[in-house]
């Protein structure tokens, strides 16, 4: 009898500043999941279908902006919610694809209103970013890095120049700053090959393997950061949050079994991920979005072999390239303490990226691979010489 898989439900956030490619990238996934027999929804952009029936920004007042923002922030709700219901209750696996999320409303008012508007409506950041949805991915605006392919001829709702639409793309990209599965697709290779790293970042943040038939070059990338860290004030803006990971019995030459737990201000999101090796030497991660319930009833199946990993996450763009820079914790592992890893996806060639890596901190040197500093082994309790848990494989 065939082993019964369990339904996928997949929720995507396409997002980015005027002229990315978001049209073109829902078209070629859409296609793409379809061939693969998913079924696809795409959920139209909320703010699109409002202004299309009249509404212009330069007539309303800033009390009214204000307004407007929210209630198209609870149609966008609304109207996702919709979708989200036929995606739990459809048979085959399922992709739902945002133009836009309920983040981007935040890059067009100021913090103190959003604020204001969050208590308001009782929303929280963790809930609508990070625990809504699955994946959020970036496309980079052609006014940056594309120029001469930008263009506002064929969008009846888009009239920015270049500098705005450059503005633009930035507020787009940090509204999303921090949630645990954020992509930034850039302008660093032609608009084909940026479609297909679309594809292949959606495909392995779900744990699909393609093998060879997206051919790309981005890639996670590592670094270790000298102590001490450098103050508040020398980062972009950023957003900081508490992780704490535990790593679950298992076979761990077939599989690494983690939970993670990660939050703000006392609130949280939980995932489950099970990475599984091929005898390729390659290897693909499974997450699951977890309830707290459902968090507490497997912490239980901690492995004693393992510390418990507090970390404190930030996460930041710099040069248009999302980063996140994790500061160990204690109570942990001698071999942790002061440990700073800084970590990266990018499509860049080594020179290229270590232009881009950001100036204010100290990099002592590329770790991508290393299994002295895969969490896995980092969090191991017993001495590696002697252990026969340390996993000598490409990192995690």
């Amino acid at each position: 009898m065939a082993k019964e898989t369990q339904k996928i439900m997949y929720k995507l956030v396409l997002t980015g500043g005027p002229c990315g490619g978001k049209t073109t990238g829902q078209s070629r996934l859409s296609t793409f999941f379809e061939n693969l027999g998913w079924k696809v929804f795409r959920v139209p952009e909320t703010a699109t279908v409002l202004l299309s029936g009249g509404v212009k920004f330069a007539d309303l007042s800033p009390e009214e902006a204000t307004k407007f923002q929210e209630n198209l922030l609870k149609t966008m709700i609304q109207i996702e919610n919709t979708f989200f219901e036929l995606g739990r209750t459809c048979q085959r696996n399922c992709l739902i694809i945002c133009d836009r999320g309920a983040m981007d409303a935040s890059a067009f008012i100021s913090k103190e209103k959003w604020e204001a508007m969050m208590s308001a409506n009782n929303w929280n950041s963790v809930e609508l970013r990070d625990n809504r949805y699955n994946h959020i991915v970036h496309m980079v605006s052609a006014a940056n890095g594309a120029e001469d392919f930008y263009s506002t001829e064929d969008h009846a709702c888009r009239s920015e120049g270049v500098e705005l639409a450059r503005e633009l793309d930035y507020n787009a990209a940090a509204a999303w700053i921090g949630h645990p599965y954020f992509d930034v697709i850039d302008n660093s290779t032609d608009f084909d090959k940026k479609m297909n790293r679309l594809l292949a970042c959606v495909c392995h943040r779900i744990g699909i393997d393609t093998g060879d038939r997206l051919n790309v070059n981005s890639k996670k990338r590592k670094f270790l950061v000298k102590p001490p860290m450098v103050s508040d004030t020398e980062f972009p803006p950023f957003q900081d949050f508490d992780v704490v990971h535990n790593y679950l019995q298992s076979d761990f030459r077939k599989a690494q079994v983690r939970l993670r737990k990660r939050g703000q201000k006392g609130h949280w999101s939980y995932i489950h991920t099970v990475r599984k090796f091929h005898p390729t030497g390659q290897s693909v991660e499974v997450r699951t979005q977890l309830t707290h319930r459902d968090y507490l009833n497997m912490l239980p199946q901690r492995d004693d072999a393992h510390f418990t990993i507090f970390k404190k996450r930030r996460c930041f763009i710099y040069n248009n390239q999302y980063y996140q820079l994790d500061i160990y914790r204690q109570p942990t592992h001698p071999r942790c303490r002061g440990l700073i890893l800084l970590e990266t996806y990018s499509a860049h060639d080594q020179d290229a990226l270590l232009a881009t890596l950001p100036k204010f901190l100290i990099i002592e040197k590329e770790v991508t691979g290393d299994p002295a500093y895969s969490m896995y082994n980092l969090s191991l309790k017993e001495d590696w010489k002697t252990s026969n848990k340390y996993y000598a494989g490409s990192e995690d």
